[in-house]
């Protein structure tokens, strides 16, 4: 297939420029030599390499996204070209075939849990992601769902509205049992951070039979869940609630210790039989202008971690310009409008459409009353006499050229700096990992100050020490912070002596052959924004049972019919 594709592609280039003309047709040259059996392992680098030289260097569309299309093709079945090269035969099946459960980092059962909450049975449906996820509640809120992008049903008419059917199977599925424990080894370990990773090690961990004890920095568990997202998008009494029922598996905790400072890394080890560390990303980023000195420049990161605690902020009547375009920056910027300000200002130095945050929360900001400022980037903080601050000072941008990372990068454009008063600056520019702890327990760091770990996420150089989550990758998402710790729990049994495996008892459905046709999506509703604006209760509903029965109804079951069945079916345990 990616020969054909590469085939009809430079049959279509017009021939103008070397990269596309002659580089098109030196990789169908090595991809036949990969069909004859002619190759060895290292072609596959060289064809990697000439791919993303073509995708760099052609001058039109044909041939840079052909290159592009097809090393995505590559990255994504580099398996296949390994089976070809060393057995000359294609695989027969890969890992996570099924679409949707591929894309999701956890490799969640989407079909199985959805063809449950179908015919009512919630409970089941809550079990059968505890097995990938312990978090189904928080998740049902927050999670991105990646695994949207991925769903066939948006090759008939749009893809299902997963995230709200798993927040439908737990609102409607009270008190669901956790699964019993294996028997004790008898083996300790201790886990640094309580954050949706760490919490995800220790559930694990405990499930497999192994004594956990979490130590947690803060008096509360829940890291970025409880200190980076607000009440509004995140029920405190229903992450309360998951955590609580997580415990009960025989979990021990450790509030306000500060491991690195009030109790070392070395005792630890010492102590335990196995420690992972999960520091998330609490460290604010700077701006690195002048005047960021000045009272009322605040961080996005220290004001969600006191409103985490209860501790809300007054902006009574105050005019608030947030800095940045991430969930963060939306946090701030839709806090803030709650903490009374009177008017908020979002600026950001690309365009609105290269905003990394959610879509439905920048539309949710102007809803509530927000401006969101695109292609205007900071330049200074003007103080007044007591050095307070009165406004932020901002360069007017256009377009520029592509970045690295595929976006159009922001250039000063030929106009006069525009001045927004302000009486409150939140910098929401990106977080880091706080590193004190980490270099006076001589851990081994890369230039962006994250632990250096190796495949099997043991801490390079320190026997028996794990890492994984925001403190190896940098900040990531709550279901990427789930999965490094699913893979952390795995990784400590397998190193601790022991390959217990994670399933479920749980019957799916038996699914049922009709014909398609096209269906809307459902997309459930948010509270008034006139009204949601002025208090901290959820801001989104959740479907109503008329509305799960025909959401669910659209799936296509593609673990059952067709490309499942085809590509290898499903995973029953980990």
């Amino acid at each position: 297939m990616a020969r054909n594709f590469l085939t009809l592609c430079h049959a279509q280039t017009c021939g103008k420029c070397s990269p596309c003309r002659i580089g098109i047709g030196q990789l169908v040259n090595l991809l036949d030599k990969v069909l004859d059996g002619d190759a060895d392992l290292s072609i596959i680098d060289t064809i990697e390499e000439t791919a993303q030289v073509v995708a760099d260097a052609a001058d039109c569309a044909i041939g840079a996204e052909a290159a592009k299309k097809f090393l995505i093709g590559l990255k994504e079945s580099r398996q296949d070209y390994e089976e070809h090269i060393i057995r000359h035969r294609c695989l027969d099946r890969v890992d996570a075939p099924i679409p949707c459960i591929a894309l999701c980092p956890a490799h969640v059962d989407v079909p199985g849990y959805i063809a449950l909450v179908h015919e009512g049975r919630c409970a089941d449906a809550v079990r059968l992601i505890r097995r990938d996820n312990p978090f189904p509640s928080v998740c049902g809120f927050v999670c991105e769902h990646p695994c949207e992008k991925r769903c066939r049903r948006g090759m008939v008419d749009a893809p299902l509205n997963i995230r709200s059917i798993k927040r439908y199977a737990v609102d409607h599925s009270s008190n669901v049992p956790q699964p019993p424990c294996a028997p004790s080894t008898g083996k300790r370990v201790a886990v640094v951070g309580a954050g949706p990773g760490g919490l995800t090690t220790a559930y694990y961990l405990a499930l497999m039979g192994h004594d956990i004890t979490v130590y947690e920095k803060r008096k509360q568990l829940g890291g970025m869940l409880r200190y980076g997202i607000p009440d509004y998008r995140l029920p405190r009494d229903l992450l309360d609630a998951e955590i609580h029922s997580m415990l009960q598996l025989g979990i021990k905790t450790r509030m306000n210790v500060d491991v690195g400072f009030d109790v070392l890394y070395e005792q630890l080890r010492q102590e335990y039989d196995a420690v992972f560390i999960s520091l998330g990303a609490h460290a604010d980023k700077k701006l690195g202008i002048e005047g960021e000195d000045a009272v009322g420049v605040m961080s996005a990161v220290q004001i969600l971690r006191e409103v985490g605690d209860g501790k809300k902020p007054d902006f009574t009547g105050k005019r608030v310009v947030v800095v940045g375009g991430g969930n963060v920056a939306m946090d701030a910027t839709r806090s803030s409008i709650r903490f009374g300000a009177h008017k908020v200002i979002c600026a950001y130095r690309r365009r609105r459409e290269d905003m990394p945050a959610l879509v439905e929360e920048i539309e949710g900001a102007i809803a509530e009353g927000a401006e969101i400022l695109p292609l205007h980037a900071p330049v200074r903080v003007e103080k007044g006499e007591n050095g307070e601050v009165t406004a932020l000072w901002v360069q007017p941008q256009i377009i520029g050229p592509h970045d690295t990372a595929g976006r159009p990068r922001p250039l000063n454009a030929d106009l006069p700096e525009r001045r927004l008063p302000a009486d409150v600056v939140i910098v929401a520019i990106g977080q880091g990992i706080e590193t004190e702890g980490l270099q006076k327990g001589n851990f081994q760091l890369d230039k962006r100050g994250t632990i250096v770990i190796d495949s099997e996420m043991r801490v390079v150089g320190m026997d028996g020490i794990f890492a994984g989550g925001e403190c190896v990758t940098g900040p990531a998402t709550v279901i990427k912070a789930i999965t490094a710790g699913k893979a952390a729990a795995s990784s400590i049994d397998r190193y601790l002596g022991f390959h217990h495996k994670i399933s479920v008892d749980v019957k799916l459905p038996v699914p049922q052959l009709y014909d398609i046709h096209g269906l809307g999506r459902v997309n459930t509703l948010e509270r008034d924004a006139d009204e949601r604006k002025h208090d901290y209760e959820c801001i989104t509903l959740g479907m109503s049972d008329q509305e799960a029965r025909y959401e669910t109804s659209r799936c296509l079951r593609c673990d059952h019919f067709g490309y499942g069945v085809f590509r290898g079916g499903r995973k029953e345990e980990w």
